[in-house]
């Protein structure tokens, strides 16, 4: 005669989030009694996790979270092995559920995200550990974005129509334009720009650069004078395709993003891109 009941295995799937027959095998084992269960899931699924910490996590989803009044906002980054995962409930229901503590406690970095409680006496890492023992795959949490301050506003975007959100792109303004800030991320979702400015390209980037651009230029046999001319206008090629303001908008390439900014009297204080696995 079975030592539980249908109630009981109803509770411990609403408790863990475990299928049906390995609830029913763990009261089994457990002589029916609930917590002793709950334990034995975890203890099993732990050790499903350090079996799954060589496997590759490439797919997942991104999820935002911006306040109300639009003065903080969030986007973060949820990998797993498979898309049939990333598509599930329960995985898009715990990427949403780290935005918002995220936007709740502003960790500094993802050292102290990651050290955070999420729930009492449970911190972010123990929830995610749990979500990859729930789910049975590799789940990993090692990027996110939070923005405070000033104008702050998201576009998300999918890939494939049945996928979750695959990029998420946070913006802020200096000063709210709900129009301005959705156009400039929208062209951050499609051309990825890797720098805010020209200014804020490395110093050793630049350097490589024009070095590459030099010896270029002299393999093509140009004219020894003008190769200081030729070289700066190539590194200002490359200012113009990798920075932010320096591409030509989505919206109206025959303007740059500075123009369509300058034109809308704001400024773009800081942007953050996320592609899943990417």
């Amino acid at each position: 005669m079975a030592n539980y009941t249908a109630a009981d295995v109803k509770k411990l799937r609403e408790l863990t989030g475990v299928g049906m027959m390995d609830c029913k095998n763990a009261l089994v084992e457990s002589d029916g009694d609930v917590d002793k269960a709950i334990e034995a899931l975890r203890i099993k699924g732990q050790k499903g996790v350090a079996k799954r910490e060589g496997r590759s996590a490439e797919n997942g989803a991104v999820a935002s979270l911006i306040a109300d009044d639009n003065t903080s906002g969030v986007i973060v980054e949820l990998k797993c092995e498979t898309d049939f995962v990333a598509k599930g409930d329960k995985f898009q229901a715990v990427t949403k559920q780290l935005a918002a503590h995220i936007a709740a406690t502003t960790p500094a970095d993802l050292e102290a995200l990651l050290a955070s409680e999420i729930e009492p006496g449970k911190t972010v890492q123990a929830f995610v550990d749990e979500a990859n023992a729930t789910l049975g795959e590799k789940i990993v949490l090692d990027r996110f974005a939070q923005f405070t301050g000033g104008y702050v506003s998201a576009y998300m975007h999918r890939t494939m129509p049945d996928l979750p959100f695959q990029i998420g792109v946070l913006v802020e303004l200096d000063k709210e334009n709900a129009e301005v800030a959705r156009g400039i991320a929208q062209h951050i979702a499609a051309f990825s720009p890797r720098w805010l400015s020209k200014d804020d390209v490395p110093a050793d980037v630049v350097e490589s650069e024009r070095r590459v651009a030099e010896e270029v230029t002299r393999a093509e046999g140009k004219p020894e004078a003008a190769l200081p001319k030729i070289v700066e206008g190539r590194v200002n090629g490359f200012f113009k395709d990798n920075t932010l303001l320096g591409q030509a908008y989505a919206l109206d390439s025959k303007k740059s993003v500075q123009k369509i900014l300058d034109e809308a009297g704001v400024t773009l204080v800081r942007f953050a891109r996320i592609k899943v696995g990417i």
